[in-house]
């Protein structure tokens, strides 16, 4: 057994002076810390100034500083900026606009201003596929070409829902069901917006990249001449409101395959039928499993046609097999997708 002793227990003056001193130690160290926290040196390092307005994401800043710098005491106002954790600094992403202009970044640490950056978007002329569409109007990011797909194919089927009456005015035929379903879904989505494309609600969220007309192209949302991408295509009538079938699958789409197994959600599939006046005819693909189809069937006989919103099982078996959606046959020309979507494909 070990005992201990009344000596070993008792406190001394001079123990007890030292436990002092190793306290007010420890609270030095402390304080002299958080004064040291205090004079973090934190600044801007600026990465690009001058930036291409064509709709990407862009490294335009980073927040760096002799210690570290965490994302939640950070804040950036100006323009579209997403800040991201890099280790001890933080870089700030841009969202660059397709407009050209000019932006002026401000930056603020823990409630204190840092600096301000000034960011110059020049026009970007570029087609990274040569199909003539610009890349400021492709979708480069993940999130907007869903949101595009969504949108695009829900207005296509609230339009097959309608009563004609309620419907459209514009929607004569299958191209003109493209066009509005297109247009409609790049625009600004309100309340009021809602309410005049009879929806209860606005149920996804809108494509971010833009909004229809607020483009370098205006209000020309469609390609109806052929070849690249050119400086002048903004001005010389290359683009317009109005496109038919055949220009919007030759011009502005581009081909998947014939195998109805490639086609997702807000997909085209076109056919080619020379015994009709209009001979190009198309139909979007909805549903989440890309099996179904919306279309209008365009003036029958002396009638304005009507909207059809089927199975693509029964379309296989249409009484008529010039309308069968199969590589056998040859009035069927395949799978299409819009160009803006060709980015990241």
């Amino acid at each position: 057994m070990v005992r201990i002793s009344a000596m070993q227990t008792r406190i001394t003056p001079t123990r007890l002076l030292l436990t002092c001193f190793g306290l007010l130690l420890s609270i030095a160290a402390f304080v002299y810390a958080l004064h040291a926290c205090g004079r973090q040196h934190v600044r801007v390092e600026a990465s690009q100034t001058v930036l291409p307005a064509d709709g990407r994401e862009h490294l335009v800043f980073r927040v760096v500083s002799d210690g570290r710098v965490a994302a939640e005491d950070v804040s950036a106002s100006g323009a579209r900026i997403r800040l991201v954790q890099n280790g001890n600094a933080v870089d700030a992403i841009l969202l660059a606009p397709v407009m050209p202009g000019e932006v002026k970044l401000r930056t603020v640490w823990r409630r204190q201003a840092l600096t301000v950056v000034p960011i110059r978007f020049v026009a970007d002329t570029s087609d990274s596929f040569g199909d003539g569409t610009p890349d400021f109007l492709r979708l480069h990011r993940a999130e907007d070409r869903i949101a595009f797909r969504r949108w695009f194919t829900l207005l296509a089927e609230r339009q097959a829902d309608l009563p004609e009456a309620e419907r459209a005015s514009e929607i004569n035929d299958c191209a003109a069901l493209l066009r509005y379903a297109y247009r409609e879904t790049l625009r600004i989505h309100d309340e009021q917006w809602a309410v005049a494309t009879h929806l209860d609600e606005l149920p996804f969220a809108s494509v971010q990249q833009y909004r229809y007309p607020d483009t370098p192209l205006g209000t020309g949302l469609f390609r109806i001449k052929p070849g690249p991408y050119a400086v002048s295509d903004a001005t010389d009538g290359s683009f317009a409101q109005f496109a038919d079938a055949h220009t919007l699958m030759a011009q502005n789409t581009y081909a998947v395959g014939r195998d109805l197994r490639a086609a997702k959600m807000g997909d085209l599939i076109f056919y080619r039928q020379l015994e009709q006046n209009s001979p190009y005819h198309s139909m979007i693909v909805v549903g989440d499993d890309a099996n179904e189809v919306v279309y209008h069937t365009g003036p029958i006989g002396k009638g304005k046609g009507e909207m059809r919103h089927v199975a693509l099982a029964d379309l296989m078996h249409h009484p008529d097999a010039r309308w069968h959606p199969v590589a056998e046959n040859s009035n069927f020309l395949g799978v299409f997708r819009w160009n803006v979507l060709r980015e990241g494909e």
